[in-house]
């Protein structure tokens, strides 16, 4: 059972391929990673989590580095702890699944929702994917739709950013 997490550090992960990035992480594990142009959405975020938040660049490295290993291409998996706690229960469910899609797939809503035991709950799986509070890290990119098209992408520039991830990765898309 994951603990309960009592303070947020926030840092910087700059000049990567895709953006400047804002990276938030618990004594726990990660809890956000967004682009730092949409800033206001993670603020909004972590003042949902009730936590003192502090700039702390030193406690935000080794995410940084991995997440910037992983946007070169040398990195397939990540070896950090992340804060499942910090999700909504539904939520939770659904992203620790698509987590677990491999480097260079993809899977649909659709699957995704069956394998929740929810096979009818497609749309609220995009919901909750678009509200994916760490892309990148749980790879919400990887998910798209029952015709093998890239559906939605709230990061970045949307589909092309989705579709640059893909491309990094090897995946075959439609």
């Amino acid at each position: 059972m994951d603990s309960s997490p009592c303070m947020i550090h926030l840092g910087e992960l700059n000049h990567t391929p895709l953006g400047n990035f804002r990276i938030a992480a618990s004594d726990v594990g990660l809890v956000a990673v967004e682009w730092a142009d949409a800033q206001p959405k993670l603020y909004t975020y972590l003042l949902r989590l009730k936590l003192p938040v502090e700039q702390n660049q030193k406690q935000i490295q080794p995410y940084a580095k991995e997440i910037r290993e992983y946007l070169k291409g040398k990195r397939h998996e990540f070896t950090f702890r992340i804060d499942w706690a910090t999700l909504r229960p539904f939520q939770q469910k659904m992203l620790k699944v698509v987590y677990e899609i491999p480097y260079g797939e993809t899977r649909t809503y659709a699957e995704i929702a069956a394998q929740i035991g929810h096979p009818h709950a497609y749309r609220a799986v995009g919901r909750a994917n678009a509200t994916n509070p760490m892309p990148l890290v749980i790879p919400c990119h990887r998910v798209i739709g029952r015709d093998g098209k890239l559906h939605g992408y709230g990061g970045g520039d949307g589909i092309p950013t989705k579709e640059w991830l893909l491309k990094m990765e090897g995946a075959v898309i439609a």
